[in-house]
């Protein structure tokens, strides 16, 4: 699979993060921030070059476009990737980088071309949120698993059943590459575009972006149990009127939010 490179020249942080945002919303899966530059990735063969210019246009940006080879790309994203701290609750690192001592729960992802890594504010967010809740005998539904990052933190932390799902083949591979890596035995990794609301989860995590949330709360709240707890993020702190209307109106109770830079994640409960 060949993935394709799109360099923006931004002047401020918050210019990237606005980019970002709308750039997952129309199929880009991974980011680097660098100094007045944001590089974008996504597999050729999802390029929607119209929609992508409406964007660049509507933000009066311009790009540049490059073809990354999957073997370089990869070489590329092990070479900057840093271990990641969240407290002394968990830590993320790959295998080639020495063990983190004083934390919790230590997870190895092998840092592909998926969302997940904990270097976006985003899986931050929702993996410190996480640290509060009860995972113990609980099932969970990760919904747009990515590298499996979270998936494999709730099954440390307790829970017997986890149903990660995505609808990327890289990210599949990825997931159950991690799965492996990391010992997991209550992770089931299944390729899927929404939610089967026939099955039912003590706690449901969705880190992906705004429209996908949208259009999938009904789903999320025939998903999670009576009680049951639900953690979203992928969105922006001006996206948080939606969502919290959308929880109202699917009958989920808002109950919290934490916040990174512009990103936020929301708590609720069904």
């Amino acid at each position: 699979m060949k993935y394709l490179e799109i360099k923006f020249i931004t002047q401020t942080s918050a210019q990237n993060e606005i980019l970002i945002a709308l750039l997952a919303d129309i199929g880009f899966d991974g980011f680097e921030e660098n100094e007045n530059e944001l590089k974008a990735f996504i597999p050729e063969a999802k390029l929607d070059k119209e929609t992508l210019d409406a964007v660049a246009n509507s933000n009066n940006i311009s790009y540049s476009l490059t073809v990354i080879e999957q073997q370089n790309w990869n070489a590329q994203w092990e070479s900057s990737f840093e271990p990641v701290i969240i407290n002394d609750f968990a830590a993320i690192r790959a295998g080639f980088h020495q063990p983190v001592k004083n934390v919790q729960h230590e997870i190895i992802i092998t840092p592909k071309m998926s969302f997940g890594t904990g270097h976006h504010a985003t899986t931050y967010l929702m993996m410190e949120q996480m640290s509060h809740l009860d995972f113990t005998d609980k099932t969970v539904l990760d919904f747009g698993t990515g590298t499996g990052v979270l998936a494999i933190l709730a099954e440390k932390m307790g829970a017997v059943a986890i149903m990660a799902i995505d609808n990327d083949e890289w990210s599949i591979d990825n997931a159950k590459e991690n799965v492996i890596n990391n010992h997991a035995t209550q992770i089931m990794v299944e390729m899927a575009e929404a939610i089967d609301p026939d099955k039912k989860y003590d706690i449901i995590l969705a880190n992906i972006n705004l429209n996908v949330i949208l259009q999938n709360m009904p789903l999320i709240a025939q998903a999670c149990k009576a009680g049951g707890e639900i953690l979203l993020s992928g969105f922006l702190t001006g996206d948080r009127a939606q969502i919290e209307e959308s929880l109202r109106s699917n009958g989920l109770i808002f109950k919290s939010v934490t916040q990174q830079k512009d990103w936020i994640c929301i708590k609720a409960i069904n």
